[in-house]
């Protein structure tokens, strides 16, 4: 059962909340992030990537950065620019993107849910990544980007959440300049509350969706203060993070694409008789996307491929064998293309949906040869990978629309 308690938030002055509020951190390279950062010098971004404050030759992980973002944010609390609220609340998250809605709950989740697999993952971490976090988390004593949490949607938790929009005044209420609308409301009547935590702590089975990295390292920095305070009950902020939490009938999942650099060697013709062992390949008349399940199109020399796999893979019932994301890599990356290990092979790039198709030809035809687009994993195969205690292939999946960060902040001391 999931323990989801309401917190005691810092967050944004209301006629600020705009320009505070900042894309994750890890969606920008370090030029973007700079130059987000000099267009909107109130983005938490400054914060989350401190660096940008910074001479542009300091490495991103030079302790001068958390110090500056731990500086950075001080300075801002105590000017006035971000307010601790009175009580713990939940909160109410709504974001709106291309006119679709989905809306979650605002709150933290309990590090011990997340060591006792209440809390799923269906990721690997990366030891080099976590680390930026932890000491980001731990210099600043407070989780600033929320993780994205699923669960199967509850009539109940539905109830509360559609009266509280109907009958509450948003806190914030904005359209950032990527298009997507953010509103928030503040949850605090005490028989609703109760009612959210109760629901959820019948709830069994709650998933990462996206923030895995962000999840382990608020986690190992709680293990870090759990052991300089041996004593420790349990009800300390540290053993909390902060999450975002929506029922899995409103999450939209988008493809995960990828771009290689090179044929492993082969020239274009002997790649495509390699890729007919294992697909039908058909040319296309022009850019499209996979339309479903078993499809993936190709940019190869300024022209698009469809690749069909065979019935039997349709046939394939194992949690991970039988994802898109693992067709691609287990019959055409790396037997023929030599690509062992997506995570490290530097030949390898990923591209988010959001970015289109368009994106992937200009890739092929400049710093890669051939991109692949990708029909997207579902919700479903999410869970069912997650449920059987296995790991997807990474970037398997691209959640939009993002999560902003900076809104509501978590801290680790009262």
């Amino acid at each position: 059962m999931a323990t989801i308690k309401p917190f005691l938030a810092v967050r944004p002055r209301q006629d600020i909340a705009d320009r505070v509020a900042a894309l994750p951190y890890d969606v920008y390279n370090r030029s973007e992030a700079r130059a987000e950062t000099e267009r909107e010098p109130l983005s938490f971004l400054k914060i989350d990537r401190a660096e940008t404050m910074l001479p542009e030759e300091t490495s991103p992980y030079d302790d001068k950065v958390y110090e500056k973002a731990a500086q950075l944010y001080e300075q801002m609390k105590a000017d006035g620019s971000f307010v601790k609220e009175d009580s713990d609340c939940y909160y109410i998250y709504r974001l709106t993107m291309n006119g679709r809605e989905q809306t979650g709950i605002v709150a933290c989740a309990s590090v011990d849910d997340y060591l006792g697999n209440v809390i799923k993952k269906h990721e690997n971490t990366r030891a080099e990544k976590e680390q930026d976090r932890i000491r980001h988390v731990d210099a600043l004593s407070a989780q600033t980007g929320p993780i994205f949490l699923a669960y199967r949607s509850d009539r109940e938790i539905n109830e509360v959440v559609e009266r509280v929009r109907s009958t509450t005044e948003p806190l914030f209420d904005f359209i950032a300049p990527d298009g997507i609308g953010h509103t928030i409301w503040k949850m605090e009547a005490a028989d609703e509350v109760g009612k959210i935590r109760s629901r959820f702590a019948q709830i069994n089975d709650i998933y990462i969706a996206d923030g895995h990295h962000r999840a382990a390292s608020a986690v190992r920095v709680s293990q870090m203060r759990r052991k300089a305070h041996p004593d420790y009950s349990g009800e300390e902020e540290f053993n909390y993070f902060l999450s975002v939490l929506f029922p899995d009938d409103q999450l939209m999942i988008m493809d995960y694409n990828r771009c290689v650099s090179d044929l492993n060697g082969l020239s274009k013709e002997e790649f495509l008789q390699k890729a007919a062992q294992h697909f039908t390949v058909s040319r296309l008349k022009w850019a499209d996307a996979p339309k479903k399940k078993g499809q993936i199109t190709m940019y190869l020399d300024r022209e698009w491929y469809l690749l069909t796999a065979s019935e039997e893979f349709l046939q394939i019932r194992d949690a991970v064998r039988s994802l898109d994301v693992s067709l691609l890599q287990d019959y055409l990356l790396q037997p023929v293309l030599g690509i062992a290990d997506p995570r490290t092979d530097d030949r390898i790039d990923f591209v988010g949906g959001i970015r289109g198709l368009a994106e992937l030809e200009k890739r092929a035809d400049t710093d890669m040869k051939v991109s692949f687009a990708m029909y997207p994993t579902s919700i479903r195969e999410l869970f069912d990978v997650a449920d059987a205690g296995m790991l997807m292939p990474p970037k398997s999946t691209w959640f939009e629309p993002k999560l902003r960060s900076g809104l509501l902040i978590h801290e680790l001391e009262r």
